[in-house]
C-alpha cells in the first residue's frame, strides 16, 4: 500500500510514496528557471498547463523547440522569466469553456516540496486566469493525493516576488 506524506523526500519521488496537496499550491519548475508558481491542483483537467504570454517555435539540429515568456506571478508583469524547451508534441486541447486550441507540449521537471518528477505541460496565455498554472491529473497520477478542503500544504509564500527579483541568472533550457 502507498504511503501518503506531506512533501518530504530525497529529491525525487520514491515508489509507493504520494504527496498530499490542497486545491492550490506553490510548485517549482526548476528546469525552466521557475522556483515558484502558484498552481491550481485540478483533477478535472487531464493536461497540465503553464501561462506563457508569448510562444515562438524554432528548429535546432532538426528538432522543434519553443522560446516563451512567463509572468510567473499573478498581477506582476514586471516579473518575467524567458524559457526555452524542446517540443514533445502539438495537441488540440479543450479548455474549461469548451474551446479547442492547438498548443505546444513540453516535458519538464516539477518540484513539489522536496519531491521532483517529470511532467508534460501545454503552453497558453493565462493572463485573464487567476492561476499561472494548472496541475492536471496526468501529472499527479500515482504520485499525489488531493484534499480539496485545504490549500498550500507545501507551504505559504509571504513574498514570492522577492525570490524572482533577487535572481540575476540567465534563462534555463530544458533537455
Amino acid at each position: 500500500m502507498a504511503r501518503d506524506i506531506r512533501c518530504s523526500g530525497e529529491g525525487s519521488t520514491r515508489a509507493g510514496v504520494r504527496v498530499l496537496l490542497g486545491w492550490r499550491e506553490w510548485l517549482g519548475l526548476p528546469d525552466l528557471g521557475l522556483p515558484l508558481v502558484k498552481a491550481k491542483v485540478d483533477t478535472g483537467a487531464r493536461t497540465s498547463t503553464l501561462h506563457a504570454f508569448y510562444v515562438e517555435s524554432y528548429s535546432r539540429k532538426g528538432e522543434r523547440y519553443v522560446r516563451f515568456g512567463v509572468h510567473p506571478l499573478q498581477r506582476r508583469s514586471d516579473v518575467v522569466v524567458q524559457c526555452h524547451a524542446r517540443v514533445v508534441d502539438w495537441r488540440a486541447i479543450c479548455d474549461s469553456g469548451g474551446h479547442r486550441e492547438r498548443r505546444f507540449v513540453i516535458s519538464t521537471a516539477i518540484r513539489v516540496g522536496d519531491l521532483q518528477w517529470p511532467i508534460e505541460l501545454t503552453l497558453t496565455n493565462r493572463d485573464p486566469m487567476f492561476f499561472r498554472m494548472l496541475l492536471g491529473r496526468t501529472a499527479m497520477a500515482g504520485r499525489v493525493v488531493v484534499d480539496p478542503r485545504r490549500s498550500f500544504l507545501t507551504g505559504r509564500q509571504s513574498d514570492p516576488a522577492a525570490i524572482y527579483l533577487a535572481r540575476t541568472e540567465e534563462p534555463v533550457s530544458t533537455r
